[in-house]
């Protein structure tokens, strides 16, 4: 390369994917992640029902769900880095708000803001501005860029825990609003770049913006089936895994050492995916994922010995099921449309996500932790089956 030449695209692709990686990490970590260590304390400390102290997440999350379509309109108008920066503010603004909350509902107004942070902020907003940036060429960043995410809860999970013994789960939500002004906010605001312009008006239909056809629409409905379905069945297994496992006659510090295997085999698949570097359709990734979640399930679900095993298959599929959420609507709508379909498609997602852990504490309760097992298989098979109504529609 001769002097003074810019850099080939790959390495100007570095620092934007690094940084992006960086900002989920601690978006996720301060958001989603958040009432795994802080919950309990929040409940001691204030009195407040631990119920509505984890329930202000499922709260937040029908936020995002709320601006998620609007979140991928002004991505595709204007790019994702003045996106990206709203949320470091509205993440940060959240965080203030839980930790000087003199009452519950305030408290809750907190994960209001929190939500639309999220909303703004979380993969599905990071893979729209990759799309805006990259056009059809995303795929390896958006790729990379949930290798990054994975490591949220090994890094955030235990710089909570250090946290709340140093400083109280209040001086924790400050410090996340910090990390948020601090770091996350001149990262976007420095290294991500300005979007390239959309065509001209007239050029619009040509670039690939107009309305979805017959079999788009199909398409669309399809996969917003599969993110419902795989949104439900990752918010059941995180927050009802440990009772399952107990139910089973596992002590609880062999459920949180078997739950603790689902981050590696996470990362673990995901680099797998990246060593293929694209040369396969997304639907084969999404194919293999949701193959893997229900193998996993399924063997949970019999009770058949080697929790471990079949947890580490689960997490795989869970690992590479990110990438495709993001791949995946790249394929099959274009580049030009991405971040508006991926804004539309986040809402029914997040809206599962919100939704699954009281309808499987209400399944746990009326029939039994066996029934919740069963519910999550017939979840997987019913995704597998849309898969393959999308292969026959693509």
């Amino acid at each position: 390369m001769a002097p003074g030449s810019p850099p080939p695209p790959e390495a100007r692709r570095w620092p934007v994917i690094s940084a992006l990686g960086i900002v989920e990490i601690l978006a996720w970590g301060s958001s989603f992640y958040l009432p795994a260590v802080l919950a309990a304390p929040i409940a001691g400390d204030t009195g407040w029902p631990l119920a509505w102290v984890v329930g202000g997440l499922a709260l937040g999350l029908l936020a995002a769900a709320f601006a998620s379509p609007h979140v991928g309109v002004a991505i595709h108008r204007h790019g994702g880095r003045p996106v990206l920066a709203a949320a470091a503010l509205l993440l940060a603004a959240g965080l203030i708000t839980l930790a000087l909350a003199p009452a519950l509902p305030v408290y809750l107004a907190g994960w209001l803001l929190l939500g639309l942070g999220m909303g703004c902020g979380l993969y599905d907003p990071a893979f729209a501005t990759l799309g805006r940036l990259y056009g059809a060429q995303a795929r390896p960043a958006i790729t990379t860029l949930t290798l990054w995410g994975g490591f949220a809860s090994t890094v955030c999970w235990p710089l909570s825990a250090f946290l709340v013994a140093q400083v109280g789960w209040r001086g924790t939500c400050l410090a996340y609003a910090g990390l948020h002004l601090g770091i996350t906010l001149p990262l976007v605001l420095w290294l991500i770049p300005k979007a390239p312009a959309l065509p001209a008006a007239g050029a619009l239909r040509t670039a690939g913006t107009g309305p979805l056809s017959a079999s788009e629409w199909r398409a669309f409905l399809l996969f917003a089936g599969v993110l419902i379905l795989g949104g439900a069945i990752m918010s059941l297994v995180s927050v009802h895994l440990l009772t399952l496992l107990q139910a089973r006659g596992v002590a609880l510090a062999s459920a949180v050492s078997y739950g603790a295997l689902i981050g590696p085999a996470q990362v673990g698949a995901r680099i797998v995916e990246m060593s293929f570097k694209g040369r396969h359709h997304p639907l084969w990734t999404l194919t293999a994922a949701l193959a893997l979640v229900a193998l996993g399930l399924m063997l949970l679900a019999l009770g058949l010995p080697g929790v471990g095993v079949w947890l580490v298959l689960y997490g795989g599929g869970n690992g590479i099921y990110s990438i495709a959420r993001g791949t995946v609507p790249l394929a099959l709508f274009g580049p030009a449309r991405y971040p508006l379909v991926v804004g539309r498609l986040a809402r029914p997602g997040l809206v599962a996500q919100a939704l699954a852990p009281p309808a499987g504490a209400f399944v746990l309760t009326q029939a039994g932790p066996d029934a919740l097992w069963w519910l999550l298989l017939a979840l997987s098979l019913a995704n597998l089956a849309c898969v393959g109504a999308l292969w026959r529609v693509r």
